[in-house]
């Protein structure tokens, strides 16, 4: 059984940083596609970054700069580093896995896996 789950999230101010980590497990994909999702309250599930098998990162343009997606030692871990962060990044945020390459238009409807989120919080 694939399993994600999140965690990092918290309540912030205004400049400052979280880390989010996602561990997995139940799977094994050669290619793969890791991302970390945002969804603010009454507004759609929007990407915010992601990280393919080789290592190359797509961001959103309102995050780049500020937030660094990477992926652990153990190949099922990865994580968002997010850095001085504003009150217009409050939001669930997801992670989710894919067995398919990256591709930036492709939205939600790529990823097979997600985790249940972890809830950023940022107060000006």
């Amino acid at each position: 059984q694939v399993q994600l789950a999140e965690s990092g999230g918290g309540s912030v101010q205004t400049g400052d940083s979280l880390r989010l980590s996602c561990a997995g497990s139940g799977y094994s994909y050669s290619r793969h596609c890791m991302a970390w999702f945002r969804q603010a309250p009454g507004k759609e599930r929007e990407e915010v970054a992601a990280v393919d098998s080789d290592g190359n990162t797509i961001y959103a343009d309102s995050v780049k700069g500020r937030f660094t997606i990477s992926k652990g030692s153990d190949s099922n871990i990865f994580y968002l580093q997010m850095n001085n962060l504003k009150p217009e990044v409050t939001g669930m945020y997801y992670c989710a896995v894919s067995h398919k390459d990256c591709d930036e238009g492709a939205g939600l409807g790529l990823y097979n896996h997600w985790g249940q989120g972890t809830q950023v919080t940022v107060s000006s």
